[in-house]
């Protein structure tokens, strides 16, 4: 029995549909659960995620596919798909394992020649605006004045709402790069812990695992003897790949299911809490997603 209590606190998908949860100054409002509130979306609410903006990226155990951030990152979207698809990463490996924090992959060696892309590309902190750009919004935290989600991704913003930035959540894609703000080259890692938020504005983020961040998990967290360490057999661009047909689609994070859905999850509705915060915050709101093909 308390295995399933464990099952509801960590899922927050079962349980009675609908609850009524009171604070301060607001009237009593019906809340439905995390799940009943995705399950009744509808179809408008959701998008089709672009083919063309989706990397597969196929390890040993399976294949993860990651949506590129083109609107806050373009200079590192157009980057990543331009070595994809001259085979750059073709038998590279993930060479570095931190268990709780990164995966990172590419070349080690540095040796392995670029062919057509460029070999570094341009910081992307964070994408400015020069009016307030508008998100779905959530409190700020101790990193950002503004947190919330933009597109289908979680971000952050200074107080102007002028200056945005994906955050450093579970199953980010993000740029390495060296001490040179301008280094990012062909280095790439994906978040495999919490989420290090310090790294935000260090470092160019501009993607998000949609599908088999399981892939990353299972990698290999040291060398073994006479047995290739975390090999990449490539990363594709998805729309070019014409023996896959996946779909994905994903909550519109400025629908109203959506803001339903942050209710639901800073007070959830299951009969195994007894007490909701009317909190989450940005890492610990999960954006549905879900394959159509």
């Amino acid at each position: 029995m308390k295995g399933l209590y464990l099952a509801a606190l960590i899922t927050g998908l079962t349980g009675c549909a609908q609850h009524t949860q009171q604070h301060a100054g607001t009237q009593q409002t019906p809340i439905r659960s995390a799940s009943e509130v995705i399950k009744h979306a509808k179809a408008h609410e959701w998008r089709n995620v672009d083919r063309q903006n989706v990397l597969k990226i196929t390890l040993p155990t399976g294949a993860a596919y990651f949506e590129l951030n083109p609107q806050l990152a373009a200079k590192h979207t157009a980057h990543i798909k331009q070595l994809a698809r001259e085979g750059f990463y073709k038998n590279t490996r993930v060479y570095r394992f931190v268990e709780g924090f990164v995966a990172q992959g590419g070349d080690s060696s540095g040796n392995k020649a670029i062919k057509t892309a460029n070999k570094t590309v341009p910081a992307e902190f964070y994408h400015s605006t020069a009016q307030p750009l508008k998100i779905t919004e959530l409190q700020g935290d101790g990193y950002a004045p503004v947190t919330g989600f933009l597109n289908g991704f979680a971000v952050a913003q200074n107080a102007s709402n002028t200056q945005t930035w994906q955050v450093h959540c579970h199953g980010v894609f993000a740029m390495a790069r060296g001490n040179e703000i301008n280094s990012a080259s062909t280095e790439f890692f994906v978040t495999i812990g919490q989420g290090p938020r310090y790294l935000d504005k260090n470092i160019t983020v501009f993607g998000r695992v949609l599908e088999g961040m399981e892939h990353f998990n299972r990698l290999q967290r040291k060398p073994v003897p006479n047995t290739p360490f975390n090999p990449i057999t490539n990363i594709e661009v998805l729309a070019d790949i014409k023996r896959d047909k996946s779909t994905f689609n994903v909550m519109k994070t400025d629908s109203q299911s959506f803001r339903e859905l942050i209710e639901a999850r800073k007070n959830r509705t299951e009969p195994w809490f007894v007490y909701a915060h009317n909190y989450i915050d940005v890492c610990a709101m999960p954006i549905p997603t879900k394959r159509i093909d």
